[in-house]
Formats: structure tokens, C-alpha cells, sequence
């Protein structure tokens, strides 16, 4: 169990959050990470390990039409993975993580190409997709570190949601008790 992971939970739990996991290369380390930690129970709904193309369509809720033209490996696919696994297990957040970990490239895509999304409940930036955030990573490795690299760098960009939003919550509730200021 990582800290990373004991923080999640941590925080989710603090705030009375969910979370839902879509995987593909990861093949359900994520998942795996986040139950290794006591009190998961309280705060992770489930997973969906979509390894097959396909399954991304017919579970998650991906767009076939951009399987087709860009394949699974692919930050809007990521960023509907997330989003889909979210709807799909009623979680205030989704994560996913879509790549390539080995030996050999897929859609075109070198060994090492991963993304990773985050989907919850705040506003859509500019350039994400769904209200989620996505990041792309491009990590050296064999394939066990690439997979492990891959759920460590999408439990970071959860946690770093989950603390911007905490001290967003902390700021009006200290602002209320201040009066205002």
C-alpha cells in the first residue's frame, strides 16, 4: 500500500466521496492499490478492468468512433474512460489509465505512451474533456514499471484534485467564520 493511495482514501472519506476505477493497462493494480488500504470500503465503489478495445465501447461508454479512428490508446479516450466508469458505478470520481506497457506498440503508439484521467465534480478547464483532467506520460521502464509508474501517476492526479478541492471547501468554511473576509 502507497501513501498516495492511504491519502485517497484519507480524503474521500473526509469529504464523504466516491470513487470508480477504469483500467486497461493496468489491468487492476489501480483498483488493487486503493482496496490494500483499510477503510476502502467506506469510499471505492468498484472497477471496471476493460483491457479489450471493444469492452472500453461497450462498458464504459467510449465513443466508437474514436476507437476506430484513434484507437485506445488516447487522452480523450482516457478522459471518457474515466468519465464512462463514473456514470456507469454512480462514483463522484472516475479514474482510468490507457497505454501501452509492452513489449511491443499499439495504435501506433510506442511503448511507454500512457494517459491518465481524472473525472469528478468540478468545472471543465480549457482543453479537458467531460469536466476531467487528463494527463499524458511518457514513461521508460519494463512493462511492470510502466504499469507501476502508471497507477502511482494517476493516484497522484487524483490526490491532487482531491487537495485543491479540500482547501478550496477549508477557504469558505474559514471565509463563513470570519465573517465573510
Amino acid at each position: 500500500m502507497n501513501s498516495t493511495a492511504v491519502e485517497v482514501v484519507r480524503l474521500l472519506t473526509a469529504t464523504g466521496g466516491t470513487l470508480a476505477v477504469a483500467e486497461s493497462l493496468t489491468g487492476g493494480l489501480v483498483a488493487a492499490e486503493i482496496t490494500s488500504v483499510p477503510g476502502a470500503s467506506k469510499v471505492f465503489r468498484g472497477s471496471v478492468t476493460a483491457y479489450a478495445t471493444g469492452l472500453k465501447h461497450e462498458l464504459l461508454g467510449v465513443d466508437a468512433g474514436l476507437l476506430a479512428a484513434r484507437g485506445a490508446v488516447d487522452a480523450q479516450v482516457a478522459a471518457q474512460m474515466a468519465a464512462g466508469v463514473r456514470k456507469a458505478l454512480g462514483a463522484d470520481w472516475g479514474l482510468a489509465t490507457t497505454g501501452v506497457a509492452g513489449p511491443d506498440a499499439q495504435d501506433g503508439q510506442p511503448v511507454g505512451t500512457v494517459f491518465v484521467a481524472v473525472d469528478g465534480p468540478f468545472g471543465a478547464d480549457p482543453g479537458s474533456a467531460a469536466g476531467g483532467k487528463v494527463e499524458a506520460l511518457r514513461l521508460n521502464g519494463d512493462r511492470a514499471e510502466i504499469r507501476r509508474e502508471s497507477v502511482r501517476s494517476v493516484l497522484a492526479l487524483l490526490l491532487s484534485e482531491l487537495a485543491g478541492e479540500q482547501t478550496g471547501n477549508e477557504r469558505a468554511q474559514d471565509t463563513e467564520q470570519n465573517g465573510g473576509f
